[in-house]
């Protein structure tokens, strides 16, 4: 990991959206070194100024060899399609498979900008909310999945997987109820797939398309979570074999706002950065724990569920005592007391819709260090 001060030397939205003095634990940046591989693969690109445009499938050939080691799939390089980022991607796949009007179903508390995106395609958001225990819930899905095709309109179910927020990932019996149910009610299903990598010990990650019954399903993958490359953007839509068809139909524009750069770092990152992803991971689960541990003896009031997957901790801060300095309200919201009380950014969990009210969450993606001097910092804000 590298020291605060050469954090804050950094120029991305992390270190950049709040004053010097904010601890940032907030969005899904990693503070890690660069993996080696990637580093060199850009550095030579830069060297050669190979610069211009994507071209090519290495990156659908790099991902399927990377997923067939890592979760025993190989995807159909025949059955891709290069894009920009995977929520660009979602919403060309979703352009495919709905029209205006149509509506695409979401499990909040979940990744704030599926609303976003969503309205902006003039599409309709209807919710099948999470249980309490963070898990798909298989009433909720039918009874959103028979509203969003009521008068036989064309729906979509945009799954998160593992999952945003909460970091839940979904086992082989919740996937098989998801593939039962879409096909009862012919809805077709999109899968984002961006934290596949970053599931920890204990869990196992299903990639969607891998399934029975998944075969007119989409998913969404990048290397850009599991090795921190956000800024060179790059990721791979993946039809299943009935779905192919329509995925041949996505524009080929679609995919010009892929970055060379992004397509060259993701290819090094899933050929040669497995090694620096496993150690991540190590340090990963170190942090989970250790933030566990950290909340249980300085803040025993937050409910924490261990995640299974990703680096993003969801917090609840519901029995907090929490009063609103300008009004005297008790219902202040946990993200804002932590940042102007104790100086530590997290998302403040009513973004994330139905369920999100008075959580937060938290970015361990980091030192040791700094985890320990966040939750040092968030219980300070409530003395």
């Amino acid at each position: 990991m590298l020291s605060l001060e050469d954090l804050r030397r950094r120029t991305s939205e992390k270190w950049r959206r709040y004053p010097p003095d904010v601890l940032p634990a907030w969005v899904a940046e990693m503070d890690v070194p660069l993996a080696e591989p990637v580093a060199e693969a850009l550095t030579d690109a830069i060297a050669l100024s190979d610069t211009g445009y994507p071209m090519g499938t290495d990156y659908a050939e790099a991902l399927a060899e990377f997923a067939a080691t890592r979760w025993g799939w190989t995807p159909n390089t025949e059955h891709t399609a290069l894009v920009p980022d995977v929520m660009l991607g979602i919403v060309e796949v979703l352009k495919l498979v709905t029209g205006y009007g149509d509506a695409v179903v979401i499990n909040p508390p979940v990744y704030a900008p599926f609303f976003d995106f969503i309205a902006g395609m003039d599409r309709r958001v209807v919710e099948a909310p999470l249980s309490a225990e963070h898990r798909l819930d298989p009433e909720a899905l039918d009874r959103a999945f028979t509203e969003a095709v009521a008068g036989g309109r064309r729906a979509a179910f945009l799954l998160c997987s593992p999952h945003n927020p909460t970091g839940t990932v979904h086992t082989a019996d919740e996937l098989a109820m998801v593939t039962e149910l879409a096909d009862r009610h012919g809805v077709r299903v999109v899968v984002d797939e961006i934290h596949a990598p970053l599931v920890h010990p204990g869990a196992t990650f299903l990639p969607y398309l891998s399934l029975p019954g998944s075969e007119r399903g989409f998913a969404l993958l990048s290397a850009s979570k599991a090795w921190n490359l956000a800024g060179v953007k790059a990721a791979v839509a993946v039809a299943g074999p009935e779905a192919a068809a329509d995925l041949a139909r996505m524009p080929t524009v679609a995919g010009d706002g892929a970055s060379h750069l992004g397509v060259i770092a993701h290819v090094a990152a899933l050929r040669y950065g497995t090694p620096w992803l496993d150690a991540l991971l190590a340090g990963l689960d170190h942090n989970r724990r250790l933030l566990g541990t950290l909340l249980a003896d300085q803040l025993p009031q937050i409910r924490y569920r261990i995640p299974d997957g990703t680096y993003l901790a969801w917090l609840d801060c519901r029995e907090l005592e929490l009063t609103d300095d300008r009004t005297d309200d008790r219902r202040a919201d946990p993200a804002e007391v932590f940042l102007q009380r104790g100086r530590v950014a997290v998302v403040p969990g009513a973004v994330f819709g139905t369920g999100g009210t008075g959580h937060v969450r938290f970015n361990f993606g980091t030192s040791e260090e700094l985890v320990t001097e966040a939750v040092r910092r968030m219980a300070v804000a409530l003395r």
